[in-house]
Order: C-alpha cells, then sequence, then structure tokens
C-alpha cells in the first residue's frame, strides 16, 4: 500500500527554522524495489493529503487522487514530497516585498531550502528520477506564485510547474518581469483559476480572473508553446481546496504524463 510518512522539525539552513514534511510513496516503491520514481514538491503540506495528521477541514486528497490514477493506469507512480508553510507564509511564499498586506520578501530563502536542501535530501534518501523533467513543483494561491518562481529560477532543478490559482498580482506583478524569457529548457507548465475568483484582500482587490488570463498571454508572447503550457479557466470554482481537490486528477494527468521529446 502507498503510505505517508511526516518529518517534524526538519531543518531549513536558509530559513534557519524547522519544517514539517509529508512524504508520500506509492506502492510501486515497496513492489519494485530497483524501481526508481519521480518526485513533486507540493506547498502547503499540511493541506495535501488525505490523512488524520492533516488540516482539520478540506485538503487537496492527493494521495487518493494518485492512487486512483496509478491503480487506473493512466499514470507512473510518483513520490510526493509535502512542505508544510508556517503562519509567516506570504512572506516565505513570496521573493518581493509587498507593502499592502506588510509581508516581506523572503521567498528566496524558502527557494534555497527547497531546491539546495530539501531536494538532496529526498534524491539521497530515496530511489528518484533526479532529473528536471522528473521533479516537479506545484501550489495554489501564493503557492502557485512560488512554483512560478522556482521553476524560472531553478530550470536545472523543476522541469514541471504547477501553478494553481497563483497570486499573479502579488507585488505589482514582479512575476513578469522574472519570466521575461522562455527557461531554454525542457518544461510543462500547468496554471489555473476559477472563474469565481474575484475578492478583496484587506486593501488589494484580487482579480484573479484577469491576472491569470494576462500572464499566460505573456507566457505565449515570451515564446512558449502549447506542448508546453497548458492554461485551463474552471467554471463556478472559488479559491479554495476543495475547487483545487476536484481539478487535481485532471492536473496531475497533464502535468506528470511520461516526458517526451527529451
Amino acid at each position: 500500500m502507498s503510505s505517508i510518512d511526516i518529518l517534524s522539525d526538519f531543518h531549513s539552513p536558509p530559513e534557519e527554522k524547522g519544517r514539517t514534511l509529508r512524504i508520500y510513496t506509492p506502492d510501486a516503491c515497496d513492489g519494485d524495489p530497483d524501481g526508481r520514481f519521480p518526485v513533486l514538491y507540493m506547498l502547503d503540506g499540511q493541506n495535501v493529503f488525505n490523512h488524520p495528521a492533516s488540516a482539520l477541514y478540506h485538503t487537496w486528497c492527493a494521495n487518493s487522487a494518485m492512487d486512483r490514477l496509478i491503480a487506473e493506469g493512466g499514470l507512473r507512480p510518483w513520490i510526493i514530497v509535502a512542505v508544510d508553510s508556517s503562519p509567516d507564509r506570504f512572506s516565505e511564499y513570496s521573493p518581493w516585498d509587498e507593502p499592502a498586506v506588510g509581508a516581506s520578501g523572503r521567498g528566496w530563502l524558502f527557494a534555497d531550502f527547497l531546491a539546495h536542501h530539501l531536494k538532496p535530501f529526498i534524491d539521497r534518501t530515496y530511489r528518484t528520477l533526479p532529473e528536471p523533467h522528473w521533479t516537479g513543483v506545484m501550489g495554489s494561491s501564493m503557492g502557485g506564485l512560488m512554483s512560478l518562481f522556482l521553476g524560472k529560477a531553478f530550470p536545472g532543478v523543476f522541469g514541471r510547474i504547477g501553478a494553481v490559482s497563483p497570486t499573479i498580482m502579488w507585488a505589482g506583478g514582479k512575476i513578469f518581469r522574472l519570466w521575461d524569457a522562455p527557461t531554454g529548457r525542457w518544461i510543462k507548465l500547468y496554471m489555473d483559476t476559477g472563474d469565481q475568483e474575484r475578492y478583496w484582500h484587506d486593501s488589494m482587490f484580487l482579480d484573479y480572473v484577469d491576472a491569470a488570463g494576462r500572464f499566460h498571454n505573456h507566457l505565449k508572447g515570451i515564446g512558449m508553446q502549447e506542448h508546453e503550457l497548458r492554461y485551463v479557466v474552471e467554471p463556478g470554482a472559488f479559491h479554495n481546496e476543495q475547487a483545487w481537490q476536484a481539478r487535481l486528477p485532471r492536473i496531475f494527468s497533464w502535468l506528470l504524463e511520461d516526458a517526451r521529446g527529451i
């Protein structure tokens, strides 16, 4: 059976703090002792799995989605490493300051941890396929913004990017300026939003539909190709885990399908 192991207080040297990791391993890890497996890193780890130690309310149920897709033959087995966020989530998932909510841009520290400390640990500890085309990162909202940042800042580490309802408008839309050209490497980038995702947060009006649509057009404008990029506007969907859970199997099916053209 698939399993979820929880590592508490895993040290992040760049951030000088401990983090909780929740690591899903598919049944094939035991059934195929010589096999090696791709790895998906998911942010806001406490909201990722259907598990007694997860958040109290709705989660993505990523383990259930992965189990089902593997059983149906629709996807090869992936390891999922879910990294918990902290109460200072706005700052740790933003590479830039956002004065409107008093967030300092400390996202570079989290990115350094994920790319240079956590991934090497996972590759040493598990039988992984370490290449970027077998390594993904995915998050929602601010986690979606951070996933876009990681994919552009570290294209030699993360080849698959899942930006679910990303907060594109954060810090005046600086993510547009970061993505000033394609990565120059093999990439698959999935982005979506629900068509009901428009609301106020403090003094910020967050129009996810407009921002994601403009960023999708921007990515096409800098030269990203159709086979590299998928953008979905989900009818009737709001900005919450229930909505993300509902569309996760379809996201997995496209984002994590076997690599071609390597």
